[in-house]
């Protein structure tokens, strides 16, 4: 039978369950549900809602279509076959009677009376309730704005993966007014397919800000004078729909930095150009990045004549200028439109300078500038931290937070997958936002990510593991074997480099808490607890040679297979060798010279796993696939003086 197969018999099955529930199962404790991002509150109530297969659907006026249709898919997905439609409540519902709309309306009012409710009236908040009512209940979706209701939606989807829903109130909203993510890595940019996903995968993550800001696109850095090929115009302004359904800002961020000449109208005529080529295609948001860029020159005599000799403070007095005239053109085009950001050439601390001073003193207040903590990969920030950044710019920052990218030279050879942690809960007051910059694979990036964008919604009630294993089974959509061979994947790749010698998270934390118990085990444990520690670590070794057969047949998306390709390959020889291992010790445990056969197989197979390369041009430095590297390696090189091999008679 195939996966497809399997699924659907799922879904049957969980259809008549969901149908023959009986009141004694209906009446049973309900517990509170997990929901990602954390919820601002979220009340548990008496009883609980079972949806069946037929429901009737309230549209309020002034709900999106689009998100109508969204809330009905979903429905469909969660076993409804007969959706009935009204335009007022029923005085007692016979089924299921889900209500959806702004909190404005008259039908949602009513249905938020009914179950004792009020909006939530923050910027994107929404207020979602579920009332049982005898046999049938009542569900509805408040929407303090378009973007609000669309949230609704979607943490009713997390709901309704449950068989019943519990009695329960939640009114939400985002801590961070800024979340999601820039595509500001150097290397191969994503393809149009991979963007495409990660706005879908933003938006079910409530985050709001999409930057296009790839490195090695030409015509938004060496060639940004130039205007884009007509294809690649009609494909961003594909990508702008697409942010747009999923309720996510679009932002075109171009990188002038490099030959810019400041002081000639030329450039700033043609920045302007560029960003109404780009107002065209339906982007309404803009950035300036001027990060990685020599602010020591001049790019022009012109701009020597206008602001004095090449310096930090003159770098900051110009790029002040510049910036400060587009954004009076964007007011000027649209009145409405979102602040400008920037990113500055000093971005990566928050020490006072004459380069800071001067965009202080002279940059539009208006003017988002953002800043990537307090070193370009920083291994910690705390609210300390973002009220220099405050200080030193003049405003609360837009925090690029470099985790998990993949571009620089101490990350070569690895994926980072070890949860989003070591930022201070309480950020969100003294920060406009946060973006994550992901790994040139797009697939991977989404389990950190996830973490990026939790933590933005809210920060106080962000709790980094829980949400780790979340990414995990929602790559896995919730299948329990493919979730745990994930998160083995996910310890071998636990490691965070910085731009030091020192990480700012461990490597394998759960794989070395064991090769160090069967040390000791090895070392200073009794026949039993020997045994017991060798029988944990040839589960282990199965354990990892099995995972990546398994993640390959079951993540919900083939990317995350296809872009995880060589460490998948790698892991599995890792694994073997290990299996290898486990098996030398066991031999030499018994005292069987066969022992030494074993250790040069594990060896072996360890070298193979060591040459296996990176996918050639997929990241900015190619070379030797890293797993579980310092930990794995060196309990397999380890192995064979952990036990004297001696030979019994």
């Amino acid at each position: 039978m195939t996966r497809a197969a399997n699924r659907a018999m799922g879904a049957a099955l969980a259809a008549i369950a969901l149908a023959t529930l009986t009141p004694a199962a209906q009446a049973s404790p309900a517990t509170l549900p997990a929901i990602f991002p954390a919820p601002a509150v979220m009340t548990l109530g008496d009883g609980t809602v079972t949806l069946g297969r037929a429901v009737t659907l309230i549209v309020a006026p002034g709900t999106e279509p689009e998100t109508a249709a969204l809330v009905r898919d979903m429905l469909t997905k969660a076993g409804v076959t007969e959706i009935a439609t009204a335009n007022r409540l029923p005085a007692s519902p016979d089924r299921p009677t889900i209500v959806i709309g702004p909190d404005s309306a008259a039908p949602v009012r009513e249905a938020l009376s009914r179950s004792n409710a009020s909006p939530d009236d923050a910027r994107e908040g929404y207020t979602l309730t579920i009332l049982p009512s005898g046999r049938s209940g009542l569900i509805t979706l408040a929407g303090h704005d378009a973007d609000g209701l669309f949230h609704a939606a979607q943490t009713l989807r997390q709901l309704l993966a449950r068989q019943t829903i519990p009695a329960l109130t939640i009114r939400d909203h985002p801590a961070m007014p800024i979340r999601g993510t820039i595509e500001g890595f150097y290397g191969k940019p994503w393809s149009m397919t991979d963007r495409t996903k990660h706005l879908d995968f933003l938006g079910q993550m409530k985050a709001n800000t999409y930057v296009y800001s790839p490195k090695d696109d030409p015509f938004a850095r060496d060639k940004w004078r130039d205007p884009y090929p007509a294809a690649t115009l009609s494909a961003l302004g594909t990508l702008a729909a697409r942010a747009r359904a999923n309720h996510v800002d679009f932002v075109y961020a171009i990188s002038p930095g490099p030959s810019i000449c400041f002081s000639d109208p030329a450039d700033e005529q043609a920045l302007l150009r560029k960003f109404a080529e780009l107002r065209g295609i339906g982007v309404h948001s803009f950035y300036v990045a001027l990060d990685d860029i020599e602010y020591q020159k001049w790019n022009c005599e012109a701009d020597k004549a206008a602001f004095g000799p090449s310096g930090a403070q003159a770098a900051g007095i110009a790029q002040s200028k510049l910036l400060n005239a587009v954004q009076a053109d964007l007011l000027k085009q649209d009145p409405a439109s979102r602040p400008l950001i920037m990113v500055p050439t000093e971005y990566y601390d928050a020490k006072e300078s004459p380069y800071k001073a001067a965009l202080r003193a002279n940059l539009n207040p208006r003017i988002v500038v953002q800043w990537t903590g307090t070193d370009v990969v920083p291994p910690a920030i705390s609210i300390p931290d973002a009220k220099a950044a405050t200080k030193a710019f003049g405003r609360k920052t837009l925090l690029w937070d470099n985790y998990p990218v993949n571009d620089y030279a101490s990350s070569a050879g690895r994926l980072l997958l070890a949860p989003y942690a070591k930022r201070e809960a309480g950020l969100s007051s003294e920060l406009t936002g946060i973006l994550s910059n992901p790994m040139n694979q797009e697939a991977p990036s989404r389990v950190a990510v996830t973490g990026v964008l939790a933590f933005g919604w809210n920060d106080k009630g962000y709790d980094a593991d829980r949400t780790w294993h979340y990414a995990a089974r929602d790559l896995a959509g919730g299948d329990a074997r493919a979730t745990a061979a994930l998160l083995e994947l996910f310890d071998t790749q636990h490691l965070a480099p910085t731009f030091g010698s020192q990480p700012w998270q461990e490597q394998a934390p759960k794989l070395k808490a064991l090769l160090d118990h069967v040390r000791e085990a090895l070392a200073n444990g009794d026949a039993g607890e020997r045994r017991a520690a060798l029988a944990e670590l040839h589960a282990k070794a199965d354990a990892l040679a099995d995972a990546p057969d398994t993640i390959r047949a079951g993540v919900v998306d083939p990317a995350f297979a296809e872009q995880a390709a060589p460490w998948l390959e790698a892991m599995q020889l890792w694994g073997r060798a290990l299996g290898q291992t486990a098996a030398g010790l066991d031999a030499a445990e018994q005292g069987n010279t066969a022992a030494t056969r074993y250790f040069a197989d594990a060896k072996r197979i360890a070298d193979q796993a060591t040459a296996v390369q990176s996918i050639k041009g997929a990241v900015r430095f190619d070379g030797p696939i890293k797993i579980a590297d310092g930990v794995l390696d060196r309990f397999i090189a380890d192995a064979p003086g952990l036990i004297m091999i001696t030979a019994k008679p």
